[in-house]
Formats: structure tokens, sequence, C-alpha cells
């Protein structure tokens, strides 16, 4: 339904130019749900801003491409993207609940506002639609006169998530939906946005730095590093037998109930994005880095999933 081919999205900022996003693939089928998973400044929320066309100023670079059901979004003015696609087939919910929502408005008019801005909703059909999304998400109509600071962060969350759906999009992209809440309030979220999919046939890009998270969600996994997806499949096989040297890492920093495994971690930092390591970007803390790691790796497929390494290529 969604296919994503060499994503690019570079800002300009005073000390050169950061590739944030630096020519990404993936796809989303009807129902799926594919998670982005990486450390934080690896690009996965500006690769959520670079689908949904949410650009800031400073962009450098903004190419690649990006189809809905056929239909080249890239190719579109940003009128008409706002006007046919924005919110209707592609919507978002944003990381923080509390910075999403405008503290001196009713979260009722909050949630019904994108129904009259993009679907040129009347008021009073934009409260009716409002009052059956807040019941989708398990609100009672009394929040719709409330003000954002009077909700509980679950209840912001859920506010935020009903604006999304407001308009009966095909793809909601969740930027790291429950960041912030405590356990018990994401797992209430979680268990809520996995009824939504199946209710509503929903598909979700679902952003997150928490692999244990990501597994309750996703039928699809990304690992991104540096900007660039470096593992891409199924997310039994991905969990079960990583590729990639660095989710092999990522896996291992996690940890389990039912085994007793010593932690790891990953020596060093992210990479710089003013200017990344030439070649495989995970090459200065690979502990299986080679001579030929400092050429650009190809992307080989093993077992089903998409690797972008030398280690499968000299095999």
């Amino acid at each position: 339904m969604l296919e994503v081919s060499s994503l690019k999205l570079y800002y300009q900022v005073r000390g050169g130019i950061v590739r944030a996003v630096d020519s990404i693939d993936f796809n989303l089928d009807k129902g799926q749900t594919i998670a982005i998973v990486g450390e934080s400044g690896c690009g996965k929320s500006s690769t959520a801003n670079a689908v949904l066309r949410l650009l800031p100023r400073n962009v450098n670079t903004y190419s690649g491409k990006v189809v809905l059901d056929g239909r080249e979004l890239m190719e579109m003015k940003n009128d008409e993207f706002r006007r046919e696609i924005a919110w209707k087939s592609i919507s978002m919910v944003f990381q923080g609940a509390m910075n999403s929502l405008n503290p001196v408005l009713k979260v009722g008019d909050q949630v019904a506002e994108p129904l009259i801005v993009h679907n040129n909703a009347t008021k009073n059909e934009a409260n009716q639609r409002m009052t059956e999304v807040l019941q989708l998400v398990h609100l009672p109509d009394s929040v719709a006169q409330r003000y954002p600071h009077e909700l509980s962060g679950g209840m912001k969350q859920r506010a935020v998530i009903a604006m999304a759906l407001i308009a009966s999009p095909k793809v909601v992209i969740l930027d790291e939906p429950t960041s912030a809440l405590d356990v018990i309030t994401q797992a209430n979220i979680m268990n809520t946005l996995k009824t939504l999919r199946i209710e509503l046939g929903l598909s979700y890009i679902f952003i997150t730095h928490d692999l244990a998270l990501a597994s309750e969600l996703a039928d699809g996994v990304a690992v991104m590093y540096g900007g660039k997806i470096v593992e891409y499949g199924a997310a039994e096989g991905m969990y079960a037998s990583p590729k990639h040297p660095y989710t092999e890492k990522l896996l291992e920093s996690v940890p389990t109930l039912r085994t007793d495994k010593k932690l790891g971690f990953i020596p060093g930092s992210p990479p710089d994005l003013f200017n990344p390591p030439p070649g495989c970007r995970f090459q200065p803390r690979c502990p299986s880095a080679m001579p030929i790691c400092g050429q650009e790796p190809p992307v080989i497929e093993v077992d089903g999933h998409r690797v972008l390494c030398w280690l499968y290529a000299k095999r």
C-alpha cells in the first residue's frame, strides 16, 4: 500500500549539511505495522516527517519516491498534498502528547479541528465524529470539555491518537507514542493501538527506540543507523536471528526475563551526520569491521532480511 524508495532528507545548518535520512527503502502493506528502531538521532523522526512532508525551512535535499496506493506523492504540489493526503490518508501521532496539544483550547475542539480543516466538515459534523473517535480510544465524552492540563498522561496520549484518527486515514505514523508514560499506561495504549488496527484496518509506521515495545506491535522491523536502514525484515526473524552486527548489539543490550544472559553494549558514539564515516557508518563501532567496510556496503538478501553489510557480500 505504501512504498518508500531512495528517500533522502538533508538539513542545511550553520555547521554544514546534516544527512538525517540518506536513501532508505521500505514497504507497508494494508493492516501491517512496520517498526523503525534505532538509537536517538539516527533519523527515525526525520523519516516520519519526510513521508508526511512536515519539512522545516532549512531543507537542503528532499528526494526519492513515496507511493501510496499507486499514487506518487513526491510529485504532488504542497497545497495538493495537504488538501488530498495529509490527515485524510496519512496522519501522525507526535512524540510528547503535551507538546501536541494547545493548552488554551479544549480537547474536543482540538480533536475535531482536522476534520474541519482537511474535510471541510461543519462544526456539528466534526463534533459528532469527534465523539465517536473519543469512544474508540476509550475516553469519556466529558473529556471534550476539558483542557489538556486536566488530563493524565495516558488520557492526553489517547486524545492525540483520536486527533490522528478523526479523518479516517489509511496509514498512521506513531512517533514514540508511549514515551514518558509509566509501564501500565504504556501497556494500555499499546492494547488500544492493537484493537484499532484490527477494527479499522489501519497500517502503522511505529517509531521507537524500545525494541521490546516494538515486538508487541510490529510485523516488520527496519533498523536505522546513521540515517540509513541497515537491516529490514520480518519481526519474528529479526528478533530470533539478527543479521547486521548493529542489530545483534542492540538485541544484546535488551534484558530478558527467562534467560540468564550477559548484557552487551555498543562502544563509542553514534556517527556525526555532518560528516559521517566513509563506507559503512557502523564501521568505527563494529566488532566485525574489515578493510573493505571503508567502501559503501551493498544491500544483501539474507534469509528474507535486507542487510546493508559487507560480511554477507564476502561470504
